[in-house]
């Protein structure tokens, strides 16, 4: 069965199935050190009140067997294990089988844990690990060559994920096709990095480059990925070297790495392939009924990628083995931030004590400049973006933080970078209160030592106690 498989191939599945154990165990680990406040039994968005009304089939999750804080933990620190053992490479010391199932194990738990994540777990980048993740299972280890149709279905993603993402822009935005939109994007993205500053600063004509040169890397390279060699690997690699760029720009979460990771499976390295045996029946007959699914399921995402009205970032099946991608179909010209703050103040006023809290990685204060945080990813940081934008994005979870920070909860404050609180001391009342941010510039930057300039908007929320906090949850 020589047409089965790629001999050629074997260190790119090598150095593909180890960038992906590292993602994964960002990704757990990301689940294990920020549930208890988001999803846990007293988060924000409790799981066991999700699984009540949402059925198996519509959510299939450990989950919905059983769910405690504990059980949940156990089940990320597994993951985190399950992943460091495959980056270390565990998957090859035992038969093809058994490594299969190793790979397995931290999809199966990923997958548990988005289908009952809610809006925290709603991001493009979940699907794209799980739909990745899915495929890295029939990869192989190292009993038999990497078989072709795989690192074919890897290709297809990576092409539907810059395609898709080409597609959203051009038919979104107007400033995609005016080349405009990166005079306003690294301001307002979700989360800043601590070079956004400069990029934002850059001259408006490179500007324009760099927002061309996205569209010829989305638009154009990404069809090169089915040519010949050694044509497709320089296609990949334009790919990677752009996403390096964008993880300079700023804080996508893993988003960029596992896209890096899936460009590395359509790399071929130059070196002499180990002689193995030829593949299993067995095997090839998995491998091709896996296939012969997945090209079924991806009619939804292909017709959902040349409609008109395309979707971004959608799963068409409960196991998110096809997913529909695009990023920053639209760009916002203005940032907002929602400023919360608290006070001890029996009675509040306008000129009471009052004391900002301070996020990781949202800005807050104007001096504080911004950190690297991706590919770890600071879900409740994101979500406060969302919340600038509308209220309506807030409406499920803002009620229940501002009692979690009326309680001084523990498990909610390690969200954060400093509560302006004592543990033993909370506040009376909270209120939230929006800003427009801008980035200062160079000469504000020497003055200040400030990145950020703020004004006042409106109030986001009047002073809330706990009882009143505790019915809007």
């Amino acid at each position: 069965m020589e047409w089965f498989t790629a001999p050629d191939y074997w260190l790119t599945r090598l150095v593909f199935q180890r960038a992906l154990a590292a993602v994964y165990l960002v990704a757990f680990l990301t689940a294990a050190l920020q549930f208890r406040a988001l999803i846990g039994a007293r988060g924000m968005l409790p799981v066991p009140r999700y699984t009540e009304y949402v059925p198996f089939k519509r959510a299939p999750s450990l989950f919905q067997l059983h769910y405690s804080d504990r059980f949940f933990a156990v089940c990320a620190w597994a993951g985190c294990a399950v992943s460091a053992a495959l980056l270390a490479g565990v998957d090859s010391m035992v038969p093809l089988w058994a490594g299969m199932l190793l790979w397995v194990l931290p999809w199966l738990l990923y997958l548990s844990i988005v289908n009952v994540g809610q809006t925290w777990y709603s991001f493009g980048w979940e699907s794209l690990l799980l739909e990745v993740g899915f495929l890295a299972v029939f990869l192989g280890n190292d009993e038999v060559a990497p078989p072709i149709v795989v690192l074919f279905l890897l290709r297809w993603i990576l092409f539907r994920v810059e395609f898709g993402a080409g597609l959203i822009k051009l038919r979104g935005d107007a400033c995609w096709r005016k080349l405009t939109c990166l005079d306003y994007h690294h301001e307002t993205q979700p989360m800043p990095g601590p070079l956004s500053w400069f990029f934002h600063h850059l001259p408006r004509p490179l500007h324009r480059v760099e927002v061309a040169a996205n569209h010829f890397t989305q638009l154009v390279v990404p069809v090169l990925l089915f040519t010949p060699q050694p044509i497709a690997t320089a296609a990949a690699a334009l790919m990677v070297v752009t996403q390096l760029w964008l993880v300079l720009s700023g804080n996508f979460s893993w988003l960029n790495w596992i896209t890096i990771v899936l460009a590395l499976a359509a790399i071929q390295f130059p070196t002499d392939p180990p002689s193995v045996p030829g593949a299993p029946l067995w095997y090839a007959v998995v491998v091709l009924a896996v296939a012969a699914l997945i090209a079924f399921l991806s009619y939804r995402p292909v017709t959902n990628m040349i409609s008109r009205r395309q979707v971004m970032n959608r799963s068409f099946d409960p196991l998110h083995l096809v997913n529909t991608y695009g990023a920053f179909g639209s760009v916002s010209r203005v940032r907002y931030e929602v400023v919360i703050e608290g006070t001890a103040d029996a009675v509040p006023h306008e000129d009471s004590d009052w004391r900002e809290y301070e996020f990781k990685g949202k800005p807050g204060d104007p001096r504080h400049w911004p950190r690297q945080f991706a590919p770890y990813h600071l879900r409740l940081d994101w979500l406060m973006w969302f919340a600038a934008l509308s209220p309506a994005y807030a409406g499920s979870w803002f009620g229940a933080l501002v009692e979690r920070l009326l309680e001084n909860d523990r498990d909610t404050l390690r969200l954060l970078r400093r509560s302006p609180f004592p543990p033993d001391e909370p506040p009376r009342f909270i209120r939230a209160r929006l800003f427009r941010y801008r980035y200062t510039t160079w000469r504000e930057l020497r003055e200040t030592g400030a990145c950020w300039d703020r004004t006042y908007v409106r109030e986001y929320l009047p002073p809330t106690r706990l009882a009143e906090a505790a019915q809007r949850s």
